[in-house]
């Protein structure tokens, strides 16, 4: 009799590293060649683990060391539980369940979630890693996804369109410990706004279409400049992770060798013990050297590898690229080529890094650093501020936004000359810089005497200290600055552009004042503060400033006060 198994086939489309480039995992998609067996999979539990378990034969059969994503309803899993058969099958082919994803799937509804949450703990009891897929196109609840805590979450591509949607889930990720995903991944401008937006793996017929084979190589779009905005703090480890080539401790030398001379690929192969925990690293070169040399397959061939390898290099999976690079550099320089293991909370291999990926990468970032540099004040332009600005403001905190410019600066140009008035902008540039260092502030230099603050609220009074309070002079003529500030409350606005539309009238407002000055409004606010400067004489007349105060022409010291709902940030004393 005809089986169902007949006419069915898989297919592997890779799930891509964009920082790397390489290829951190395959999926394995059911292409049978007559009727709708997913649909069919969907209404019969027994049906969807029985394909879990022939997608992972199948992908076992091709012999690839990849890690695996295999697809399972969420039905399937409250109605059956954890998959025992599946874990057999992986453990029979002697490859390791953290080696393999499984990407559950919608539809949520009507799925019983005490049940799923139950059959999702055993799986990781099991070893399984857990993926959140069809999400923003699914109707997963995001209670539930955060209660599920994946260790992936796979987005459609069509929330692509909706960056803030995509920066909001690459939050919910962080804070989960999850990496973010995006499927469906058509065209370069796709994969641009992934990266942007903080994907860290994709998939789609733009890096690989589905085949019968496992893809040797994919296709990345070369990455445009400025797209990978980073933290001060440096690329987390996450954006770096290749597969690891995973044997038991207990592995010969042989075993290795065979392994290593298979996949040229393989720079070096972990030994973990039953739990998954990295045992020892063996070296590609130092191996191999060692196994060449006269008598060295006889004597090490049925000896355990081990004794052949050296004590793992890990890092945790919230490291950044600064903290690998300080791991390479302890220890002995023969070994900075080596692997460094990167392992879950549970000390569990997740993958490596290479030293090389690191290297480009952060010189990458410095570079596209340096170009967006202002040449005078060697400060970053607009794009740094913004792109940090919408990130804050997409993670739900309260940001404040600041322009800062020189009164008059073209009479000061022309009076005292440019030389003095370069000199003043480089003086107030490094005031600024000095008021950031080592805070949440970020300062850039947008052009002329321009220059925007981003700043926590409690960055707000040291930074007006440190320019307002200072005895400024270009060429022996004195001169004073003018601090317009904007208080961004969560869901007041939704990215830098709303913020800088706030800003600008109260810009204005400062610099219709004499002297030093200082106004503050907050975002959807009707009104704003005067806290520094003499009503009359400046450049414009103001008009309804509500709870106006003036400083009456002497300089005021700038505290933090407690806020209430009508409040301003800050008070003048």
């Amino acid at each position: 009799m005809r089986s169902w198994t007949d006419s069915l086939r898989f297919a592997f489309q890779p799930v891509v590293n964009l920082t790397t480039g390489g290829v951190a995992g395959l999926e394995i998609l059911a292409r049978p060649e007559t009727g709708d067996i997913l649909a069919e999979a969907r209404r019969d539990p027994e049906l969807d683990r029985a394909l879990a378990v022939l997608a992972v034969r199948t992908a076992l059969r091709r012999e690839t060391l990849l890690p695996l994503h295999v697809n399972v309803f969420a039905g399937t899993l409250a109605d059956l539980g954890g998959l025992t058969t599946l874990h057999d099958a992986v453990r029979e082919a002697g490859r390791l369940p953290w080696e393999v994803t499984i990407d559950i799937g919608p539809p949520y509804t009507h799925v019983p979630q005490s049940a799923l949450l139950e059959a999702v703990s055993a799986l990781r009891g099991q070893g399984f890693r857990i993926g959140a897929d069809g999400v923003g196109d699914g109707d997963v609840p995001l209670r539930l996804l955060a209660d599920l805590a994946p260790d992936l979450v796979k987005l459609d591509a069509s929330l692509l369109g909706r960056p803030a949607a995509v920066r909001a889930m690459r939050t919910l990720c962080e804070e989960l410990g999850a990496l973010l995903a995006v499927e469906g991944v058509e065209t370069e401008a796709q994969c641009a706004a992934a990266l942007a937006a903080g994907a860290q793996l994709a998939q789609g017929h733009l890096f690989a279409p589905p085949a019968r084979l496992p893809a040797a190589d994919v296709y990345v779009p070369p990455r445009s400049p400025g797209v990978l905005a980073r933290p001060r703090s440096g690329p987390s480890v996450r954006e770096f992770v290749r597969p690891a080539a995973l044997l038991p401790v207990t592995a010969s030398a042989g075993e290795v060798r065979a392994l290593l001379t298979g996949a040229p690929e393989i720079s070096g192969v972990l030994l973990v013990d039953r739990a998954g925990v990295p045992v020892r690293s063996v070296h590609r070169s130092r191996f191999l050297l060692s196994m060449s040399g006269r008598y060295g397959h006889a004597l090490y061939a049925d000896r355990p590898a081990a004794k052949l390898g050296d004590p793992p290099r890990t890092v945790g999976i919230d490291a950044t690229a600064w903290e690998v690079l300080d791991v390479v550099a302890v220890g002995d320089r023969d070994r900075t080529s080596d692997d460094v293991a990167v392992v879950d909370r549970g000390g569990r291999c997740v993958g490596v890094v290479r030293l090389a990926d690191l290297v480009r990468a952060l010189a990458e970032s410095r570079v596209e650093e340096a170009a967006g540099l202002n040449p005078l004040t060697r400060l970053p332009g607009s794009d740094a501020i913004t792109g940090e600005a919408d990130r804050r403001i997409a993670d739900g905190r309260t940001v404040t936004l600041s322009w800062l410019d020189v009164d008059h600066f073209k009479q000061v140009n022309d009076g005292a000359g440019f030389a003095a008035g370069d000199e003043l902008i480089r003086s107030v540039g490094r005031a600024l810089q000095r008021a950031a260092d080592g805070g949440t502030t970020r300062v850039g230099h947008i052009g002329g005497d321009d220059f925007l603050v981003l700043a926590d609220p409690d960055g707000l009074a040291p930074l007006a200290a440190a320019v307002l309070d200072a005895p400024w002079s270009a060429g022996g003529r004195p001169v004073t600055l003018s601090l317009a500030t904007v208080v961004c409350s969560p869901g007041s606005v939704t990215d830098h552009r709303e913020a800088a539309a706030c800003l600008a009238p109260l810009k204005k407002a400062a610099k219709a004042l004499r002297g030093a000055s200082w106004v503050l409004g907050r975002a959807g606010g009707s009104g704003y503060e005067v806290l520094r400067g003499v009503v009359g004489g400046g450049e414009a007349g103001v008009e309804g400033a509500l709870g106006q105060r003036e400083g009456q022409g002497r300089r005021e010291r700038v505290e933090p006060v407690a806020a209430g709902p009508e409040a301003g940030v800050v008070g003048a004393g």
